[in-house]
């Protein structure tokens, strides 16, 4: 089926009919109701191979939904159990830079929602701004700097979308306290800070990350906040991680590849698997 990536973002009852689409399609092939979603970003596909998978669905079979043409990023749901429970994961996402607008960037999340998913798991590659950091580590975001700047009326139900609403509970404490328990127990090293979020496509420039770590960003990436932002309008409680792929040094500053992302994010997978099945083995 050929994906539709019209933009809906000025008609809010075409796009409720488009989750119901999506919601149709999935149940159809998978008919559970998973309280727990993944979201597996660059070089993380590693931790699908865990799910006991039930059905594999492409992204390009599901209506209205677009295609990950990003590095790294299968573009399907992975549907089946993890550590004994129903999970539903995204094995590979979408990004803004990929030209598609909030709306089909996010669709997903509308639609696990939907399904039943109340804890969503987020996970992304980024690069690093704390020198404290080190390659191959996860940062357990706390909070983020949207530099994005990019917004929707469809970010959940239509009642809720005239409203501001408080962000700073986008990321769940008890969930974050959970994985630096976890953490500790089994001996590997997380962190814990801010994701500064950047529209991309390109890897920021030295000034770009002088700025960053300036106004408090650990880490910088090209994802995750529009996710979050629809999670958090359905009450849906987030742990977001960030897999360290690189610590850039702005005074010596080094070309990125999207290689280097991957091979790091290889090294924390087991860690994110570690982190994730504990959570939903205590929730």
């Amino acid at each position: 089926m050929e994906s539709d990536t019209t933009n809906t973002e000025s008609d809010p009852l075409d796009f409720q009919a488009r989750i119901r689409d999506g919601v149709h399609f999935v149940r159809s092939r998978w008919n559970r109701s998973p309280r727990f979603g993944i979201i597996l970003g660059t070089g993380a596909g590693q931790v699908a191979a865990e799910i006991a998978a039930e059905r594999s669905i492409p992204y390009g079979d599901i209506p209205h939904f677009p295609r990950s043409t990003a590095t790294g990023h299968k573009g399907q749901f992975v549907c089946g159990r993890l550590a004994g429970a129903d999970v539903i994961a995204m094995d590979g996402r979408f990004h803004l830079y990929e030209g598609y607008p909030v709306d089909q960037a996010t669709l997903a999340i509308h639609v696990m929602r939907e399904l039943g998913v109340e804890i969503l798991f987020v996970s992304n590659a980024s690069g690093g701004i704390n020198p404290n950091f080190s390659s191959g580590e996860i940062m357990l975001i706390e909070s983020h700097i949207d530099f994005m700047y990019r917004s929707t009326v469809n970010l959940a139900a239509p009642l809720t979308c005239s409203r501001p609403t408080l962000r700073s509970d986008a990321y769940d404490k008890e969930l974050i306290e959970q994985a630096r328990r976890c953490a500790r127990t089994q001996g590997f090293v997380v962190h814990q800070g801010v994701y500064a979020a950047m529209l991309g496509p390109n890897y920021e420039t030295r000034a770009e990350y002088r700025l960053l770590k300036k106004v408090g960003g650990d880490v910088a990436g090209m994802s995750t906040v529009p996710e979050v932002a629809v999670a958090g309008r359905y009450g849906m409680r987030v742990l977001g991680m960030s897999i360290i792929s690189n610590v850039a040094k702005p005074d010596v500053l080094e070309a990125t590849s999207g290689q280097e992302v991957i091979d790091a994010a290889a090294v924390a997978a087991p860690n994110l698997k570690t982190i994730v099945v504990n959570a939903i083995q205590l929730n």
